[in-house]
């Protein structure tokens, strides 16, 4: 039987793949930027169901980072549940989309082609930060375009 946290695990692991798909293949579509550009539509389901996984974990959440510094140790165990796992891992896909979204943004403003920006987004989905970083580097003449 699957629980209402694996239900908004596999909704979620789906519901971004349009997306990356886009950015992806047709950056430059309008349908993209349509799409992209609705928080609504991209980012707020992602939100409502990493919230209705947080909510019953929110106390022991707060209460184990805020009663001490955060460890290694504190942080694999309050990740040794099952539940906590998939919280995260719903965290992890909400952050990697809104990071690939903003670098996504920025090379298609700069007008990188597909076989530049295609296997940035593709690490901004896998490593957020590591594509983060790459697509920071291969538009950081980006400020001026924006300036002008």
């Amino acid at each position: 039987m699957l629980t209402i946290i694996e239900g908004l695990f596999w909704f979620s692991s789906l519901y971004i793949l349009p997306f990356w798909i886009m950015m992806w293949f047709a950056p430059n579509n309008s349908k993209t930027k349509q799409l992209m550009n609705n928080e609504w539509l991209f980012l707020a389901p992602l939100l409502v169901a990493y919230t209705i996984a947080v909510i019953p974990h929110l106390p022991e959440i707060l209460l184990a980072f805020s009663s001490e510094m955060p460890t290694p140790s504190l942080v694999v165990d309050m990740f040794a549940e099952s539940d906590v796992i998939l919280v995260g891992w719903l965290h992890f896909l909400a952050f990697d989309l809104m990071m690939g979204r903003w670098v996504w943004q920025r090379l298609v403003a700069t007008n990188k082609p597909i076989y530049v920006s295609m296997p940035i987004l593709f690490l901004s989905m896998m490593v957020a930060p590591l594509g983060c970083l790459i697509g920071m580097i291969v538009t950081r003449d980006f400020e001026s375009i924006k300036s002008e």
